[in-house]
C-alpha cells in the first residue's frame, strides 16, 4: 500500500492531521537558514532562475529572519528526489515542476499542466480565483507539504526530433522525452516516453538514446543546444499550454514560521511566477530569430496528429477517474478552462488577430 493509500484509509492519518489543527502554533525563533531542493541542474535558463527568484525575494522580504539556500539538482538529492526529501524532512522545501510526482498522486500534473489544457493566464485564474490553490493545498496536507506557484514556462515548443512528423503513426517506436500526463498520452500512440531530468536531456539526444525531447521553448532550447543536433522544431506543443513551477515546504516547516514570514513566502512565490513568465515570453522571439537564422526548421503538427493528441489525453484522464481527488481536481480546472477562453478568445483573440491584420 502507497503512502497515499496509507493515510486515507487508517485513523493515523486522520488523527494526526486534527492534532495539527488543534494544537497552538508554535513558531520558532531568532534567523533561520531553510534549504531549498530543486529539480533543477544549477544554472538551467529559466526554471533555476524561478528558483532562485524565490530565495532571494524571501531572503530579502525576511530582513534577515529568513535564508533560504537553494540546492541544484544533485547537490543534495536528485532531480526526482526532491519531492520525498522535503516529506521526510531532509530539506525544507523543494521548487520543481509538481507533474514529475505523479507517481504520487496524478492530479499533482494539473499544477504544472496537463495535455491540451490551460495557457499560462487561464492557469492563474483557476489557481487564484476559481479553487485551484484550494486543491494544491488539499493535495499537499496529503504529503505534509504546503505548496504553491512559484513560476511559469508559457506555452512549450512541441519539441526537437531527428525527423520530420508527417502523421500520428510517425511516433509509433519513437524514444522520446517527454513528462507528466503528456508523455502518458503520447505513449498511447507507441512512442516510447523517457522522463529524464533536465541535466541529461543533451547528452541522450546527442548520442541517439532517445529521437527527438521536448524541453520549454526557444531561449530555454537554445540555452540547452538542441539545435547543435537536429535542425527539426515543432513550436506548438499538445502537452504544456502553460506550464506552472511549484514550491512544496515541509508543512510543519511552514507552521513553525511567523505569520509575517508564511505570508513572504506566500507573495515571494507568486511574484516569481509572473517574473518568470515574462522572462520566458520576453527572450523566446529574439531566440526563435536566432535559431531559423542557424538553419533550424520550424514546423506545426498537421491536423490529424493534433486529433490524435487530443484522443489520447482524454483516455489519460478517465484512467484516473476513479480517484475521487483527481476527478474533482478535473470537473474544476475544466470549469475554469471553460469559461476564461470563452473570454479571452472574444478579447485577447479577436483583439490580437485584428491588431496583427491591420499592422501587417
Amino acid at each position: 500500500m502507497d503512502r497515499r493509500s496509507f493515510l486515507k484509509n487508517t485513523t493515523l492519518g486522520g488523527g494526526a492531521a486534527a492534532a495539527t489543527a488543534l494544537a497552538a502554533p508554535a513558531y520558532a525563533q531568532g534567523a533561520r537558514t531553510l534549504t531549498m531542493v530543486t529539480t533543477w541542474g544549477r544554472g538551467l535558463a529559466g526554471v533555476f532562475d524561478a528558483a532562485q527568484r524565490v530565495a532571494d525575494s524571501i531572503n530579502a522580504m525576511s530582513d534577515g529572519s529568513l535564508t533560504i539556500d537553494v540546492k541544484g539538482a544533485g547537490e543534495l538529492v536528485g532531480a526526482f528526489e526532491v519531492f520525498d526529501a522535503v516529506t521526510a524532512g531532509q530539506a525544507d522545501l523543494y521548487h520543481a515542476a509538481d507533474y514529475y510526482f505523479v507517481g504520487q498522486h496524478p492530479a499533482y500534473a494539473f499544477f504544472t499542466c496537463v495535455p491540451m489544457g490551460m495557457t499560462a493566464q487561464e492557469l492563474v485564474n483557476w489557481y487564484y480565483h476559481d479553487g485551484g490553490a484550494d486543491f494544491h493545498d488539499e493535495l499537499g496536507q496529503i504529503f505534509g507539504l504546503k505548496s504553491f506557484l512559484a513560476g511559469n514556462t508559457g506555452a512549450q515548443a512541441g519539441g526537437w526530433f531527428a525527423k520530420e512528423i508527417n502523421s500520428a503513426a510517425d511516433f509509433n517506436g519513437l524514444k522520446f522525452r517527454m513528462p507528466g500526463l503528456g508523455g502518458k498520452a503520447l505513449g498511447k500512440l507507441g512512442a516510447s516516453i523517457q522522463n529524464l531530468p533536465g541535466a541529461e536531456v543533451y547528452q541522450a539526444l546527442s548520442s541517439g538514446a532517445i529521437d527527438g525531447t521536448e524541453w520549454i521553448g526557444p531561449w530555454a532550447d537554445e540555452k540547452m543546444g538542441f539545435q547543435e543536433i537536429t535542425k527539426v522544431y515543432y513550436t506548438a506543443g499538445f502537452h504544456e499550454p502553460g506550464a506552472g513551477l511549484a514550491v512544496g515546504m515541509n508543512r510543519e516547516v511552514f507552521e513553525s514560521l511567523t505569520p509575517a514570514q508564511q505570508k513572504i513566502v506566500d507573495i515571494a512565490c507568486s511574484e516569481a511566477h509572473q517574473w518568470n513568465l515574462a522572462q520566458f515570453l520576453a527572450n523566446n522571439g529574439a531566440a526563435l530569430d536566432r535559431l531559423r537564422a542557424g538553419g533550424v526548421k520550424t514546423l506545426e503538427f498537421p491536423n490529424d496528429v493534433w486529433d490524435a493528441f487530443a484522443r489520447a489525453t482524454q483516455e489519460v484522464h478517465d484512467e484516473n477517474m476513479g480517484d475521487d481527488l483527481y476527478k474533482r481536481v478535473y470537473d474544476s480546472y475544466n470549469a475554469s478552462m471553460k469559461s476564461s477562453s470563452a473570454w479571452i478568445k472574444m478579447s485577447d483573440g479577436a483583439y490580437t488577430a485584428q491588431r496583427d491584420r491591420t499592422q501587417a
